[in-house]
């Protein structure tokens, strides 16, 4: 049985002899295209060559992409562990013709390489074509069917409307049919009950699409019509992690060795045994799933230049990695960080196809344990908090909700989590108008990015010591955070205790220097 690496080498290989230039993956994070945070599928780096906007460096070109897919129309993230497919992080293998080869041979080379290099067995496999679309004036994709069936018996040919089989890359552009190959996962005592056929397109977890091929023949015009292209294109796109499944015969990409190792790595660390187990109830598996998948994400994507943060896509990151720490924390009772550990493994196992990882492995896995460090110290405050919060008919306070994150910086979508798993329900209104107060506050000073606090030591309030002394020793940062003014970065810490009289009632604030052993470190202001 082939192993992950081999899986991946082969469909390279394979299109290398076809005559494909093999690409390196493009960085998961997309820099270049505003529309989106992140690469979500292999044709990214390749829109602006089917857009007219740009040369490839060859017609033929086959690769393995790195994507995520969390936020958006694909915001699967909470499904994410608790089933046997979502990811965040995901490779696609691909192959595509910039006016090159079209239907034919994209159909021939996908099941030549499939049933004959792979291995599969034809008869669990089933495709699907174009039926057609009244309002385009477009006929079912008789072209893609005839060629099908030199090689696949016609009732496995299945028909599906545009939802299914028809692609577009927006509301105007480049788009056509798509022919989808899909295979029957069951065992034979299930398969001899139903017919795989009426389980196709059904989300059957057995029952998957692997590849989609997608005949790029028409452009869409701003009127909504179509017109035929000068040029005809392939795209195609097939999950790495359901190949390794139906390959190597697991019910779940989770029991490839895609994700095992790292598995076994969390079992020997929490001490709790892996049990294969997909019952809402089976808490300690779901948490190892969560776990192995985040940190694919949060690594690859730092790799790529994106750093955890508090907006934007640096945001989406962080959030990933905060429920890894909350799962592993909650479920597998590890309290001290633990993802960074995960980081060298990652690298060594994808250092033949991905190597930037490897080459930056040691900054990777400081700003991971950076990130669970702080998270650590709000999760286990904000747990203990959450508890308490006010529960009225099982309606979580707005302004409380408000207040667990605006005081402690405990995320309102896991509040949102944790109330759901207790059957309550935040009361958003509430929420959102303690939330919009604040944003008023803010807009004050709309140049100035602030970051989230991270808490250092819990205390219930500070001490002003300054109509009595004008110096102390010996004071405790209770939390800080970092604030973006003009691109200059600066700190805002709260003391223990502390001389420095704030500004209030026309009183100007206090300035100074604070000492950290021999860091002599100023203070611009005081509120």
């Amino acid at each position: 049985m082939m192993n992950a690496t081999q899986i991946r080498q082969k469909f390279l290989d394979f299109f290398k002899s076809k005559g494909h230039k093999i690409v390196p993956s493009a960085p998961i994070v997309n820099k270049a295209d505003p529309t989106l945070m992140f690469t979500n599928a292999g044709m990214n780096q390749f829109k602006d060559f089917f857009l007219g906007n740009g040369i490839p460096p060859q017609a033929r070109i086959a690769d393995t992409q790195k994507c995520l897919r969390v936020s958006g129309k694909h915001n699967d993230l909470e499904e994410v562990g608790i089933d046997s497919y979502h990811h965040t992080m995901f490779e696609m293998l691909g192959n595509w013709s910039f006016g090159n080869y079209f239907k034919e041979e994209a159909i021939a080379w996908a099941w030549e390489l499939l049933t004959t290099e792979y291995g599969l067995d034809p008869g669990r496999l089933y495709v699907s074509v174009f039926e057609g679309d009244e309002k385009d004036g477009l006929a079912a994709d008789q072209e893609a069917v005839d060629f099908w069936k030199n090689w696949i018996p016609e009732d496995r040919i299945l028909y599906f409307d545009r939802k299914d089989n028809f692609w577009e890359m927006g509301d105007t552009g480049p788009c056509g049919p798509c022919s989808e190959i899909h295979i029957d996962l069951r065992d034979d005592a299930a398969r001899a009950t139903i017919d795989g056929k009426s389980l196709v397109n059904q989300d059957d977890p057995e029952v998957i699409e692997i590849w989609n091929l997608v005949f790029i023949q028409f452009n869409r015009k701003a009127d909504g019509s179509l017109e035929a292209l000068p040029q005809k294109h392939v795209d195609t796109g097939m999950g790495f992690e359901r190949l390794c499944m139906a390959i190597q015969n697991k019910k779940s990409n989770y029991d490839t060795d895609v994700f095992t190792p790292f598995i076994q790595f969390v079992e020997k660390t929490a001490g709790i045994p892996y049990t294969f187990s997909y019952a809402p109830e089976a808490k300690t598996d779901i948490a190892m799933r969560v776990v192995v998948d985040h940190i694919r994400a949060v690594s690859f994507t730092i790799a790529d230049g994106q750093l955890p943060d508090s907006g934007g896509a640096g945001y989406v990151i962080r959030r990933i990695l905060r429920r890894a720490v909350r799962y592993y924390f909650s479920f597998l009772h590890i309290k001290e960080p633990f993802l960074y550990r995960l980081v060298p493994l990652l690298a060594e196992a994808f250092a033949g196809v991905f190597p930037e990882l490897q080459a930056q492995i040691d900054q990777v896995s400081k700003i991971v344990l950076a990130e669970e460090k702080a998270f650590l110290l709000t999760l286990d405050r904000g747990l203990g908090r959450f508890e308490n919060l006010a529960v009225v008919d099982g309606v979580v306070n707005g302004q409380a909700a408000f207040e667990l994150l605006d005081t402690f910086g405990f995320p309102i979508d896991l509040t949102r989590l944790l109330a759901a798993e207790k059957g309550w329900t935040i009361d958003e209104v509430g929420y959102q108008a303690a939330l919009n107060v604040q944003k008023e506050r803010s807009r004050a000073d709309a140049k100035k990015e602030v970051g989230d606090w991270q808490v250092l030591h819990d205390a219930v309030g500070v001490s002003f010591i300054g109509y009595d002394e004008l110096s102390l020793d010996g004071a405790r940062v209770l939390k800080y955070r970092t604030v973006l003014v003009k691109q200059k970065e600066q700190y805002q810490v709260v003391l223990d205790r502390t001389p420095f009289y704030a500004e209030g009632g026309g009183q100007v604030g206090d300035t100074g220097l604070l000492w950290f052993g021999e860091e002599k470190v100023p203070v611009l202001y005081t509120h």
